[in-house]
């Protein structure tokens, strides 16, 4: 949700940021609809309190003037009902129109239709010049028996997969690597809920808009019958679940910002990406990630400072693993409804012969805390929507392409990253057993 006191403001900027952000919906229309909203509510509750009047005075009226009352009473029941279903129409409309209202992006956010308009900020780190034919991480994970994906397709479908032996060590040791690094920093770790009541997806962000891609969670009673929908659904990342940790609460300016990790597995159906990053682990229903979720006060300079540590947790996680990687600045028809700004992190990942992204940054201002009713009081003791951000410090097993085809040796082996080592008991090199 949006500042809709803003938007009545400013619906040109709206309009605008709609366009830009390829949403389509006519701000114009969503005002005449606010218009008409505010016009009924006054007018049911001008008739309500009519109606109330003349009802506290048929009581003790008698003989033609009763009888003129109760009809009155009967029209004006009549004409409330329908301008009480009016409203209700108008509102449910008003709501979930409202739902669909962008934010307005800063204005160094570059202009574009997707990802192929994203621009690059700066690179760090240097390519690898392997000297020999590299490998590509299906093919050192086979050799190595670091994972299973014929096993994984036949048990979960496609885009499934096992991970194993020193695969699935490698796997854990970089999760627990990511989250003591941000727990040495100050920053409160959280095993949050995987499954949680749509309310906190649409509260997020996710809904509507994300539908085809998130799982609903259900029963089926006998075979054959309709899924019998619980009304709960399993996140695509644990900031759905920490986000709404604060949901409803007014929080202390204070005990701002509040910096949480979530460590959790996540699930996305992938839905309209058929035939595209299909081969090995990039593209795959189910991983896990280390997610950093800020909430912090209603001041966009504080909250862009928030977002250089954010990402910059994020790097020094890549830094430490030494792999080469790019800042990109996201464009509006990429970055989503609700976020003012954001940036990728790409990895280089030698099998793609290029960048993949394997971080994402984002800046969105109160557009989540107005859905999840998250506030705080500040110095003049005026209660304000906090903002928020969100980084991806490390999503495993899409980080594990580089670093197995970067660490990669002539002889077929892998090196472990140092800063892995002590994760894996002080194993360096991982052969085939």
């Amino acid at each position: 949700m949006i500042d809709l006191e803003d938007l009545r403001k400013r619906p040109k900027m709206y309009q605008d940021a709609a366009d830009k952000k390829n949403i389509i919906i006519k701000i114009g229309e969503f005002l005449k609809l606010d218009d008409l909203r505010r016009e009924l509510i006054v007018f049911v509750e001008d008739m309500r309190a009519k109606k109330n009047s003349v009802s506290k005075k048929i009581p003790t009226m008698k003989g033609e003037e009763k009888e003129i009352a109760l009809k009155e009473m009967k029209e004006l029941s009549a004409t409330l009902k329908e301008k009480e279903d009016a409203l209700t129409k108008a509102e449910d409309s008003w709501k979930l129109m409202q739902l669909r209202l962008p934010t307005i992006p800063l204005d160094t956010v570059p202009v574009g239709k997707s990802d192929a308009d994203n621009k690059e900020v700066r690179k760090v780190g240097e390519i690898r010049d392997f000297g020999f034919h590299p490998k590509d991480h299906v093919t050192l994970g086979e050799e190595l028996d670091l994972f299973d994906i014929p096993r994984g397709v036949k048990l979960g479908g496609s885009r499934s997969y096992f991970l194993k032996g020193d695969g699935a060590r490698l796997h854990r040791a970089i999760l627990a690597y990511t989250a003591d690094h941000l727990v040495k920093k100050g920053w409160i770790l959280f095993d949050p809920p995987l499954m949680v009541e749509r309310k906190f997806l649409m509260g997020s962000g996710f809904l509507p808009g994300a539908e085809e891609q998130i799982y609903a969670v259900g029963v089926q009673k006998e075979e054959g019958a309709t899924l019998e929908d619980d009304g709960l659904s399993l996140i695509g990342t644990s900031e759905v679940s920490v986000m709404g940790y604060h949901s409803d609460e007014v929080l202390e300016a204070k005990d701002l910002p509040k910096k949480y990790c979530g460590l959790s597995s996540c699930f996305r159906r992938e839905a309209g990406t058929y035939g595209k990053d299909t081969k090995g682990l990039y593209r795959i229903h189910q991983f896990e990630k280390v997610e950093q979720v800020v909430l912090c006060e209603a001041n966009i300079d504080h909250a862009l400072s928030l977002f250089e540590e954010i990402r910059t947790n994020a790097e020094e996680i890549l830094q430490a693993l030494e792999l080469p990687y790019r800042i990109m600045d996201v464009c509006t028809g990429d970055m989503g409804q609700g976020k003012v700004f954001m940036q990728d992190i790409e990895t280089w990942m030698p099998s793609r012969e290029g960048y993949g992204e394997t971080h994402s940054c984002s800046y969105l201002g109160d557009f989540q805390t107005r859905r999840l009713n998250i506030k705080y009081i500040d110095a003049e003791g005026n209660r304000r929507f906090a903002h928020s951000l969100n980084n991806t410090c490390i999503a495993s097993p899409r980080i594990l392409i580089p670093i197995l085809e970067l660490y990669q040796n002539r002889d077929g082996t892998v090196t472990v990253p140092e800063v892995l080592r002590p994760y894996m008991n002080g194993m360096s090199v991982i052969t085939k057993r």
